[in-house]
């Protein structure tokens, strides 16, 4: 009997006898074991499922444990994205939160900010016109939601209609469920955030009317017209309104006070009634979050500062070696499974080389495990006095698991080798050739349902699949035939595959995961191009030439990039693979959706600092009016805005050689305030 035998084996073994105790509890009301005994069996099935998910091809526990139903909602767009946070999990983090916020606004006082539990729950948008609810959205991906207005609607908490509210006014919140009701759904659901998110995506409303939803307001979206100055003043009329508001919101003088704020809810975390992993640091002044503004991923105004990670102690087995997509080679830990925040865990990064060299990391060590931000699990710490002396220090291997060498590259910003070892083979190695794969399907880039990690793991280890645009050519008939696939599953991944051919360039680019190219730089290049035909030209040496030149020029795009790009296209192999995937596409061209304004279709560059604003916000307002930031003075450059302090003479010279117009910093307020 194979391994993978014995373990259908001991799980149909335990779902039999699941089976029974829940038909004794259920439907003759007469347990023939404790909650406890029976609580231990159903962790050890889903702790099961999740170690071995070939187990739910035999037995799915999603009616255990709560599930999405497949019924699609109509999507939404948000008229205000709904971004995530950035996170802090140290002081260090916090201060350097508050820095760069006085850098932006060109502030040396204390900011005033608005200190608010971060609810572990499902985010909403409540949409009110004329004081009526007009429709509720899930957060979704930040741009669209689904409209789950009907169960939304199911929470008494949230009010039908506001006295005296703004024309418009869309109210943002958390839904979750509070522990003790919980208790009452825990044999039905994985965690209360599960059980709130199978909820409110439920089909029939009258089911999610069972489930005793509740909801905390923090925020809104769109409002036309504003009346109010600052956050706290906000959450103050959201309570008028008979919006529940957390009763831990409070107001805090500056960041100095944020340490002592965060430990006093710490402590009082595992007495809530609801399940909570931060506290989140908002700006209280709403003008300077006006100010502040986004960058593509998060609001620059607040951060989420995460508590402490649950920690356990566990034994290193082994330590493997993983390659990602940019070729980077990462230190894998494989421990004995332990607990960790309810999660079992047996695997942990060691980051890398340096890491694994700096703390001594060994295999057999007996080690602190933790999941940073409750999420990632690493190791925290070695206890060397546990150690056996027979310990070998871990040698950690100067090739690719290709068989090719790898390097460390020096940072051309920093001047410094960087910490982690890289596979520069690119698409030619193929274990970064399958993560690569993982990368574009995933939900930033092509964002194909169906595709997921794991699936393409098993396309690539058929032979299914090699290249992006092997995605796009699947044989159908062969995968309906392959065991976990049947007909409706083939027909919607054909489905989601063929939407998908459909993408605009910006995330093109982003998804064919060249390095140092995230989201927003993507959207910088897709800007340059424009066109997928004009991003052809890099797959020709002479046109990239002159193609990589042009790219100095852009505010966003530096050395770095550049290097990367041009290494990326000059890999022959690199570049038939990418032609071979744009041959399958319909590539939109990149259309910007920044606003008009007084400085539409102006290129400008900055220099010196500013008395009245940081440069970053000077950019930031420039861009809001419609205006294109440069990097460099070319002869594409209108105008070229000079700080009162230090402005670079040579970018002047060059300017007024160009016959550019030069224009103060008064003169660049002036034209703002025209």
């Amino acid at each position: 009997m194979t391994d993978q035998e014995k373990i259908k084996n001991l799980y149909n073994k335990k779902i039999q006898k699941l089976l029974k105790l829940n038909k004794a509890y259920f439907e003759k009301d007469n347990p023939i074991v404790t909650d406890i005994e029976f609580d231990e069996l159903k962790k050890e099935l889903l702790n099961l499922a999740k170690q071995y998910p070939f187990l739910k091809k035999i037995k799915n526990l999603d009616s255990l444990v709560g599930s999405k139903p497949s019924t699609k909602f109509k999507k939404i767009r948000h008229r205000k994205p709904m971004l995530s946070l950035s996170n802090a999990f140290n002081q260090e983090n916090i201060l350097d939160f508050d820095k760069k916020i006085k850098n932006f606004l060109n502030i040396e006082s204390q900011i005033e900010l608005s200190s608010e539990p971060k609810i572990d729950g499902i985010s909403a948008s409540l949409r009110y016109e004329s004081g009526k609810l007009i429709y509720g959205l899930s957060r979704g991906d930040g741009i669209f939601g689904e409209d789950i207005t009907e169960n939304l609607e199911t929470i008494n908490e949230i009010p039908k209609n506001l006295v005296n509210a703004p024309e418009i006014i869309e109210i943002r919140g958390e839904v979750y469920i509070g522990k003790k009701d919980f208790e009452k759904l825990k044999d039905n659901f994985a965690n209360p955030r599960n059980a709130a998110g199978g909820s409110l995506r439920q089909k029939n409303s009258k089911e999610t009317k069972k489930i005793p939803l509740k909801f905390f307001a923090y925020g809104i979206g769109e409002i036309s017209p504003q009346i109010f100055k600052n956050q706290s003043e906000l959450l103050k009329k959201l309570k008028g309104w008979n919006f529940p508001v957390n009763p831990h919101c409070k107001t805090i003088k500056s960041i100095e006070q944020v340490e002592k704020d965060h430990a006093e809810l710490e402590n009082l975390r595992s007495s809530l009634d609801y399940d909570v992993d931060g506290i989140v640091y908002k700006v209280n002044n709403l003008n300077f979050q006006d100010r502040l503004g986004s960058t593509s991923n998060s609001p620059r105004w607040a951060i989420a500062y995460k508590f402490s990670s649950v920690k356990a102690l566990s034994r290193i087995k082994n330590i493997v070696i993983q390659v990602g997509r940019t070729g980077a080679i990462t230190p894998v830990a494989k421990i004995d499974p332990v607990t960790v925040g309810g999660v079992v865990i047996s695997n942990a990064t060691l980051h890398n080389e340096d890491e694994i060299n700096r703390k001594d990391i060994r295999v057999g060590d007996t080690v602190t495990i933790q999941r940073a931000g409750d999420v990632i699990p690493q190791v925290l710490s070695v206890d060397k006095s546990r150690r056996n002396n027979n310990s070998k220090k871990f040698v950690f291997p100067n090739k690719c698991l290709c068989g090719f060498p790898t390097k460390k590259e020096i940072s051309l910003t920093t001047k410094k080798t960087d910490s982690v070892r890289r596979c520069t083979r690119g698409y030619e190695c193929n274990f970064t050739a399958k993560e690569k794969l993982k990368h574009i399907v995933s939900k930033d880039a092509f964002d194909i349902e169906g595709l997921g990690k794991k699936v393409i793991d098993n396309f690539w280890d058929i032979k299914f699949v090699r290249t992006p645009a092997d995605i796009f050519l699947l044989n159908y008939d062969k995968i309906e035939k392959m065991e976990g696939w049947g007909r409706l599953s083939v027909t919607n991944l054909k489905k989601a595959i063929n939407d998908s051919k459909k993408i605009v360039l910006d995330k093109f680019i982003y998804s064919i995961g060249i390095r140092h190219i995230g989201q927003e730089n993507a959207k910088i290049l897709a800007g340059f191009f424009k066109t997928d035909n004009k991003f052809s030209e890099l797959f020709n040496p002479k046109k990239r030439k002159n193609i990589l030149k042009n790219l100095y020029d852009l505010d966003g795009i530096g050395d770095t990039q550049v290097k990367s790009i041009e290494h990326f296209f000059s890999n022959q192999k690199n570049s038939s693979i990418i032609q071979s995937l744009m041959s399958e596409l319909n590539i939109d061209d990149f259309k910007k959706t920044n606003k008009r304004g007084k400085l539409s279709n102006k290129n400008i560059m900055f220099t010196g600092g500013f008395e009245k604003m940081s440069r970053s916000e000077a950019k930031a307002l420039a861009e809001e009016n419609g205006a294109k930031i440069l990097g460099s003075v070319s002869k594409k450059l209108d105008h070229l805005v000079i700080g009162s302090s230090k402005p670079t003479k040579k970018k002047i010279e060059k300017a007024k050689e160009l016959k550019i117009d030069i224009m103060t910093e008064k003169k660049w307020y002036d034209l703002l305030n025209r």
